[in-house]
């Protein structure tokens, strides 16, 4: 049968109608593995990191106020601010990074990258890769 305003006969409509489902399809994975996906694992980090908070950790809240915990509750934080020692409470999911974890893991990235810088320089220069037994 023709379709008189397209131009198509049935048959061709009904696979247009497959490859936009098609596309529809393919738009809602690539918004998964580029929005939704990266989001919970963001939100899994964050979570995992407000629940190891222990005493002594310095911690920045989403409102940028620094401190020391003091005192770790199951829903609440308190920590000291500053030499006044002030001690504020604040719910877990107002804390936005622990300090003392990011210096670790910045530290634990800087070692790891010279460890590869290093082997990649011994590569390239030849050391372990010469033919002659005289090194």
């Amino acid at each position: 049968m023709f379709n008189v305003l397209s131009g198509t006969t049935t048959q061709a409509a009904g696979m247009g109608g497959m490859s936009s489902i098609l596309f529809l399809v393919i738009i809602f994975v690539v918004f998964y593995f580029f929005l939704i996906r990266p989001e919970n694992k963001r939100k899994k980090q964050l979570n995992e990191m407000r629940s190891n908070i222990s005493l002594g950790d310095e911690i920045v809240t989403i409102g940028g106020i620094m401190g020391k915990v003091v005192q770790v509750t199951e829903d609440t934080i308190t920590f000291e601010t500053g030499e006044d020692r002030v001690r504020l409470q604040v719910t877990k999911w107002a804390i936005s990074s622990n300090v003392r974890e990011e210096k670790e893991r910045a530290a634990q990235e800087a070692a790891a990258k010279a460890a590869k810088a290093k082997r990649k320089k011994a590569k390239t220069s030849g050391e372990e890769n010469s033919v002659d037994g005289d090194n």
